[in-house]
């Protein structure tokens, strides 16, 4: 880790950067005598976390006579650390984006869009284009996609500060989204906003003292829009608690097996039953009124899919929209945010 402390503005800047996600955050301290040194991250971590409230003092006390290198003394109240450290010159360069201008961003609408978008990128490496959530920013909107080619997630958020240019697309890695959103939890307002930087290969997200930047994901992503159907044959309008705690009920068998659940819609009834047969295990059964038009159906699905997409479904209704039984099914909220899930259903076999 990078630390850097100017004396005339008495500012400490910590830089972490591994060449592909980069992280610089300032602060206010009192500095005696600028300078610039790297520190092992984690034992820093570790010593400062355990440490009492209260001052500590950093002390660079190079030893370079006595063949010993760099050492850097923290003093607590209670006590003295010293930690090996190295010249900053050794530290890589954190990029610049040069020529680029600003794209302006809410932190509100940052959270909304990662939140309902990031649970559903790929791990799969080999898929590197789909380890990443695809941003684009339009005139007035912002849109968060992402896919691990079983479910996908579009979140659309309005974006307060137009856009004067073209439509501006960009796939960013999950993991550098995922430490984003964490640094975003922490932010003062709602209402603050995130300047977007973008360059070739280079995305940098800055705000207050915060500067988060990270490498882009190449390779085309899915035209993921021509996924989503137009029109539907059945629909249906359920208490999302009320099946979210079904299905962790019936997930505890659909564990044993396959994490295969089945969904039987009754039109008549007004009924949606959810069941799971684990062989040599047990089976369970769990019913729910539901609004529903169009025939009946079976349906399956592979059970924490359907979770992880319901949970961020930020609505206390959701309507399912369907065709057949092996056709993508849409699950969006009623009111809210507009969200857009699509779970890709399973075969059932008898």
């Amino acid at each position: 880790m990078l630390l850097q402390a100017d004396a005339q503005t008495n500012q400490v800047s910590l830089t972490a950067f591994d060449l592909s996600l980069g992280i610089r955050t300032s602060f206010q301290a009192e500095v005696i005598e600028g300078g610039a040194i790297a520190l092992p991250a984690k034992l820093l971590l570790d010593i400062t976390s355990r440490l009492p409230e209260g001052e500590i003092t950093l002390d660079d006390e190079s030893t370079e006579a006595t063949g010993e290198g760099m050492i850097v003394t923290l003093k607590p109240k209670s006590g003295r650390y010293q930690v090996r450290a190295m010249g900053a010159e050794e530290f890589p360069e954190l990029p610049v984006v040069e020529n680029s201008e600003a794209i302006q961003l809410t932190v509100t609408a940052l959270i909304e869009g990662l939140r309902g978008s990031l649970f559903a990128t790929s791990a799969d490496e080999a898929k590197q284009v789909l380890t990443g959530v695809h941003l684009t920013v339009k005139q007035d909107t912002l849109e968060f996609a992402a896919t691990d080619g079983h479910r996908l997630a579009v979140v659309e958020t309005t974006n307060e500060n137009p856009l004067e240019s073209d439509p501006l697309e960009v796939t960013v890695p999950a993991r550098a989204l995922r430490e984003l959103q964490r640094m975003l939890a922490h932010s003062s307002g709602a209402e603050e906003t995130v300047a977007l930087y973008l360059d070739q290969g280079q995305v940098v997200f800055a705000w207050q003292n915060q500067r988060l930047t990270s490498r882009t994901l190449e390779g085309q992503y899915p035209a993921y829009r021509q996924l989503i159907p137009r029109q539907f044959e059945r629909q249906v309008t359920i208490e999302r608690r009320q099946f979210i705690s079904m299905l962790e009920r019936i997930a505890v068998l659909a564990d044993q097996k396959n994490n295969i659940v089945k969904i039987s819609l009754d039109g008549d009834a007004q009924e949606m039953t959810l069941s799971c047969e684990a062989q040599d295990v047990g089976n369970g059964t769990e019913s729910m009124p539901a609004q529903i038009s169009g025939e009946n159906i079976d349906i399956a699905f592979n059970v924490k899919y359907l979770m992880e997409g319901l949970k961020e479904l930020a609505a206390s209704e959701i309507q399912m929209h369907l065709n057949q039984n092996l056709t993508p099914v849409i699950f969006t909220p009623l009111g809210g945010l507009k969200m857009t899930y699509l779970a890709m259903p399973v075969q059932i076999r008898s």
